[in-house]
């Protein structure tokens, strides 16, 4: 009788636990996505205040999306300063670890050309500048730009931390100094380049740098611990994300700027939905089982608009789900997240220069062109992974002589487009690991063809590891074997 009893309440307590399972992160990732554009139609509906002010389920909307943005930049520095040095020093454990570093480099430049080419293209084909509903009033020159000189200088560390201070004075209608207010940034730039040599030196110091980088890799642990506990908030940041978008954007801007917007957004699912599933065809891989893999990325990345604050998702489904070496992956996914841009670095920059060339009536030549494709190819370590694309975009325009008053007519809808750009990065950060992968014959094919996204959150069987050497040597000897 009470053996019967307790495997009554033992089935009935597992039977509660599936009906009490919550979707996929996938499946959340919509539901917030509906949810969040519902609230912004309603939103929109409300209209402005009596003062003029948004109204307060415009104010709710923008706080949380503004809220998991906020959260998911305060883990950037030390994510990506550990993860290059992490990445660093699992590249010990990789056979031939400077030919997939050097096939990574040449697929993200092959790529890239691809991207950028499709992104002229279009351009010349959809004529965005001219077909502009938007006025010249609305030029202005950015508060940020970026120029060569800018982007070299930017290379070399102010300090360690690649930290940066500001202050502006608080002033009344009087004149009369209310206060000062400091904001401190990060250059991630400057934060990749002190990494990188930092990972470097302590590779050449040898043994005596071993306590190091086991620190390095369980500090990686604890910071990716934490910005899964924020990723896990994606679905409620989803909803406000979304939700101020559609409230604050409505479908005037997208209308004044509606060619252009369609051409980015063309641009974008052209490389997205054909190149890329061309690229894995050529290699023998199915592009169903890629985006199957994939998508939770690529998602995370729509919504939350940096690709650094994806990584590691998209690490995640490129070892688990993909079948890329993980000591492989742990370098290529983090150095591809800061560096790797087909959105904000090939497709955008070229439509937009091309749409501001037209919008002022300057003639491009075919110089101008090439120009255009270098900026992209070489320069999309501008973009540094984080939000928006200004400093690409404004790179370029000076690249080409090109008024910097053109960024401000494209600035009202720069955040819709960031959506889909940083999509695209983070699907192109997955694909060419993948696809490094498969060239060198280091590919889990049986893993990639059975790509499963549910049980992103489940933990690796290698997590509780006190550091990646261990795991950087069995991957090795995979390697090894494969390759053999």
């Amino acid at each position: 009788m009470s053996s019967s009893t307790t495997d009554s309440s033992a089935t009935t307590d597992a039977g509660s636990r599936r009906r009490l399972r919550l979707p996929s992160f996938s499946v959340q990732i919509l539901i917030g996505l509906a949810l969040g554009a519902l609230l912004g139609w309603a939103a929109l509906a409300l209209g402005e205040g009596a003062d003029g002010e948004p109204n307060w389920l415009t104010v709710t909307l923008e706080t949380i999306g503004s809220s998991f943005v906020s959260l998911l930049r305060a883990v950037v520095p030390p994510l990506v300063f550990t993860a290059i040095v992490a990445s660093i020093a699992n590249l010990r454990g990789v056979t031939n670890a400077a030919r997939l570093a050097g096939q990574t480099l040449l697929w993200f430049a092959i790529t890239a050309l691809i991207a950028v080419s499709i992104g002229i293209g279009l351009g010349l084909v959809l004529n965005p500048g001219a077909n502009a509903a938007v006025s010249a009033d609305d030029a202005a020159a950015p508060s940020s730009t970026g120029s060569w000189l800018d982007f070299l200088q930017g290379l070399i560390p102010v300090n360690v931390l690649g930290l940066e201070a500001s202050s502006a004075l608080e002033t009344a209608d009087d004149g009369a100094v209310l206060g000062v207010d400091t904001g401190v940034s990060f250059n991630v730039l400057q934060i990749i380049v002190v990494a990188l040599a930092i990972g470097i030196a302590a590779l050449k110091v040898g043994r005596k740098a071993e306590p190091f980088l086991a620190f390095n890799a369980s500090l990686l642990s604890v910071i990716q611990t934490v910005l899964w506990w924020i990723i896990r908030l994606a679905p409620l940041g989803t909803l406000g994300l979304i939700g101020r978008a559609i409230a604050t954007y409505g479908w005037e801007s997208l209308t004044n700027l509606g060619t252009f917007a369609v051409a980015v957004y063309l641009g974008l699912a052209l490389v997205l939905f054909v190149v890329y599933p061309v690229l894995l065809r050529v290699h023998g891989l199915s592009p169903l089982s890629y985006f199957k893999g994939a998508w939770p990325a690529i998602q995370l990345g729509f919504v939350s608009r940096s690709s650094v604050g994806t990584l590691p998702v998209t690490e995640r489904v490129t070892y688990r789900n993909l079948g890329v070496p993980r000591a492989y992956a742990s370098f290529a996914v983090p150095f591809g997240s800061t560096t790797k841009m087909d959105g904000c670095a090939a497709i955008y920059p070229a439509l937009a220069a091309i749409f501001v060339a037209q919008f002022f009536g300057v003639d491009l030549a075919i110089t101008d062109y090439l120009l255009i494709v270098v900026v992209s190819v070489v320069g999309s370590a501008a973009t540094a992974g984080l939000t928006g694309a200004t400093v690409m975009l404004t790179l370029t325009l000076s690249t080409l002589g090109l008024p910097l008053e053109g960024v401000g007519l494209l600035l009202a809808i720069d955040p819709i487009l960031d959506m889909g750009r940083t999509a695209v990065n983070v699907a192109g950060q997955a694909l060419v690991p993948t696809i490094v992968s498969r060239r060198e014959r280091i590919l889990d094919t049986d893993q990639y063809s059975s790509a499963n996204a549910e049980d992103l959150f489940a933990e690796d069987e290698n997590d509780d590891e006190d550091d990646g050497t261990e795991r950087a040597d069995d991957t090795s000897e995979e390697l090894v074997a494969d390759r053999a």
